[in-house]
């Protein structure tokens, strides 16, 4: 287990706990604490919060898609290898962290509706990342290095889109199975980094109301 791993497990048993406090230690008001405390938890929350946020909507909906079009298939698979685990790595740390912040502000008996709410919508953030770094990762990986074994053979995946893949897999029965399992759990793993980014724009509605411009 690398130190990232072992990071981002010590974060989530520090999340766990902070929400499931014993009451006395985590019923009080915020007038009760430091304000230093508090505000180094609130700046915690926010940066967590936002650099997840960010990194998010990049590899999402701008830095995938731009590399997939400019480079060459087996190179960019072999990048995006290296870089989601890292990716799921960081963004749930990141979750793990301000979970725990705004579970010690808002404790669950005293929070209102709205709050265990948004308490809720990170904790999913948070689940589904864990399930991409977990589960669907690793077995997309796999499966690449599978599929980019058959192309090598079929003396493809060098080219940039996937229009030479689709027609040798008209032909290529072996390969047409491949892309249909690759297709799917990497579509589990695009459905949960989906899932993971939606909970995130809904607690990012909820900070939108908190602030004062």
């Amino acid at each position: 287990m690398g130190w990232m791993s072992r990071f981002l497990a010590a974060a989530t048993f520090l999340a766990i706990g902070v929400i499931f406090l014993p009451e006395k230690l985590g019923s009080e008001s915020e007038d009760q604490h430091s304000p230093k405390v508090i505000t180094l938890l609130k700046l915690a929350h926010l940066l967590c919060f936002s650099t997840a946020w960010g990194a998010a909507l990049w590899v999402t909906f701008i830095g995938g898609i731009i590399m997939f079009k400019n480079l060459p298939r087996h190179q960019f698979g072999n990048l995006q290898s290296k870089m989601f685990p890292a990716y799921f790595s960081m963004v749930g740390v990141c979750c793990a962290v301000a979970v725990a912040a705004f579970g010690y502000l808002h404790p669950w008996k005293s929070s209102t509706a709205a709050e265990k709410y948004q308490l809720g919508f990170l904790m999913a953030a948070f689940a589904f990342n864990l399930c991409n770094l977990v589960v669907f990762t690793p077995m997309t990986i796999e499966m690449m290095k599978q599929r980019h074994k058959i192309e090598r053979e079929a003396n493809i995946g060098e080219e940039v889109g996937s229009t030479k893949n689709q027609e040798v897999a008209k032909k290529n029965p072996k390969l047409a199975a491949m892309n249909k399992k690759f297709g799917m759990i990497h579509g589990l793993s695009s459905l949960s980094n989906i899932m993971s980014f939606g909970s995130l724009a809904m607690h990012s509605w909820y900070l939108a109301g908190k602030i004062d411009l």
